[in-house]
């Protein structure tokens, strides 16, 4: 056992005894807790205009532990000064983090940390969040100039020309003259007209090109050609419709650079997609007039220069089949090739996928050709 146990337990005995013997002088009381409260730090409504750390060590040590934050606040400041003048923007932005993160009293002095890590941000390249920092500047300062302009310099950055003009505008009327908001007016306001003009260009021709689209929808539809239409994402099936240009067109500007269009005359030319199925190669034709015969075509491509994949000289234009698919019975039909690319488009069993018709292309009763045909549905010349 603890030798001095027995002192320690008379000495507390003491006290209690004391404690319930004797009033204790500074209780509140209902006359007077209201006066008392107010000399508590922490209760107080009001600070007294001059504190004796004797009488009032409490708030001597609060007031102590405010001005040190401040001074804290201020280091950081100076520290985060020292490293942009160096132009180590990123220790920069550090120190005046650590600055505002001292959450003094003082709002000039968090407008201006907040001001100088904007404009080390900026330097960075980080606009938005230079951006942020020159708003936030404002809301301890509204009118702190440098956060104005570093918050017009901003907006110039990421090309929102109209409220670089709005915080030149409210910067103009804090101090008139500045050359900085001046230029930067200036500037703005000459790539906001352009930035208007550019959209209206674009408005006019989205316009135009809708017209167009129109146009050859109507045509397609006047025509009895049918456009197969791939569903959103969410639907797996493919519906026929003729009467949409959206994907049943449109689609097929983005896989090759092309798309139907109605020229001059009054004649649809249409992307064509030739396939040779025994050779795995494929031909694009980017414009076939509609009133054109499949003939014709193929008199152009292989009369001349045979392809190099044609090693067996097969692939001659009078040696030549054409076949379209229907996906909807899982059936093939013939071509007849002095048929025009209209009349085939115009076959009740034809469907235009993704706006470029495409036809199979094999060499006249070849063995592959049979070998192909042979457990599908052919349906001769169409």
């Amino acid at each position: 056992m603890d030798p001095e146990q027995p002192e320690e337990d008379e000495v507390m005995d003491q006290f209690m005894d004391k404690f319930r013997t004797q009033k204790y002088k500074g209780a509140f009381n209902e006359d007077n807790w209201e006066e008392e409260f107010e000399k508590i730090p922490m209760f107080m409504k009001k600070a007294p205009d001059e504190i004796d750390p004797e009488k009032t060590p409490e708030l001597a040590c609060l007031q102590s532990m405010l001005f040190d934050n401040e001074e804290q606040a201020k280091s950081y400041k100076e520290e985060g000064n020292d490293y942009f003048k160096e132009k180590n923007y990123r220790k920069a932005i550090v120190a005046y983090t650590e600055g505002i993160k001292k959450n003094c009293k003082d709002a000039e002095l968090n407008a201006v940390l907040y001001t100088n890590r904007a404009a080390a941000q900026f330097y960075q390249g980080n606009f938005r969040s230079s951006l942020n920092d020159a708003i936030a500047a404002r809301k301890q300062k509204s009118d702190h100039l440098k956060a104005v302009i570093r918050g017009a310099l901003c907006y110039m950055e990421i090309k929102n020309y109209s409220e670089a003009l709005k915080w030149c505008d409210e910067g103009l009327q804090i101090s008139p003259t500045e050359k900085k908001l001046l230029e930067t007016r200036t500037k703005a306001d000459k790539l906001h007209r352009a930035a208007e003009r550019d959209a209206r260009k674009v408005r006019q021709a989205e316009k135009k090109k809708q017209a167009q689209n129109d146009s050859v929808l109507r045509t397609i539809k006047e025509r009895g050609i049918k456009l197969l239409e791939e569903k959103r994402k969410e639907d797996d099936e493919e519906e026929e419709t003729s009467g949409t240009l959206h994907n049943g067109i449109s689609s097929s500007e983005n896989v090759t650079g092309a798309q139907v269009f109605l020229d001059e005359t009054g004649r649809l030319h249409w992307p064509v997609l030739f396939l040779y199925p025994e050779h795995g190669q494929t031909d694009f034709i980017s414009a076939f007039p509609e009133d054109s015969r499949f003939i014709d075509h193929l008199n152009e491509m292989f009369s001349q220069d045979l392809p190099p994949w044609d090693t067996d000289k097969k692939y001659l234009a009078h040696n030549l089949e054409v076949f379209f698919e229907d996906e909807t019975s899982q059936s093939f039909y013939q071509v007849d090739p002095n048929r025009t690319l209209l009349q085939v488009l115009q076959h009740s069993r034809f469907c235009v996928k993704a706006g470029t018709p495409s036809f199979l292309i094999f060499a006249k009763q070849s063995h592959f050709c049979k070998k192909y045909f042979s457990d599908k549905k052919l349906h001769r010349i169409c």
